[in-house]
């Protein structure tokens, strides 16, 4: 990975993290570990436990919700309610190009939230948006609009 300035640089990008200060993004920085998938790979599968969340540095992939597929790519984020929940995965994520990761484990993320409020309000604003994308994608697929 990049020199840390340069990662923190980065982050700011990403909007995922937009509003959070060198502080909070240090830290998220030094509790996330990069992880690599190659074209193909699968990053999550449907099932498995939620122990860690993603945020997608470079690449692309592909989410399959039930037979129902959309495309994630940089700056993209995935795994967070499963690990919000403690509940087991919904969706396969599968690269489709080769991927680089920022990998924050459960008990990481679940720190940064109770020590850093700023990053759950992030997180929160970023998820509930997660969430309005995928009522209009259900809407489109069952017609409703």
């Amino acid at each position: 990975m990049k020199e840390p300035t340069d990662r923190i640089a980065a982050l700011q990008g990403l909007p995922f993290f937009a509003g959070l200060d060198h502080e909070d993004l240090e830290e998220i920085l030094r509790v996330g570990h990069q992880v690599s998938f190659g074209a193909g790979e699968t990053l999550v599968e449907r099932g498995d436990p939620g122990d860690a969340m993603y945020i997608i540095l470079s690449g692309a992939a592909e989410v399959d919700v039930g037979g129902r597929f959309h495309r994630i790519e940089h700056g993209d984020f995935l795994g967070e309610m499963a690990v919000m929940a403690g509940k087991k995965r919904m969706a396969t994520v599968t690269a489709v190009e080769d991927v680089e990761t920022l990998r924050i484990s459960a008990a990481d993320f679940e720190s940064i939230l109770l020590q850093r409020p700023r990053v759950g309000l992030t997180i929160l604003k970023s998820t509930v948006e997660r969430l309005r994308e995928v009522q209009q994608r259900l809407d489109a697929w069952i017609g409703v609009w």
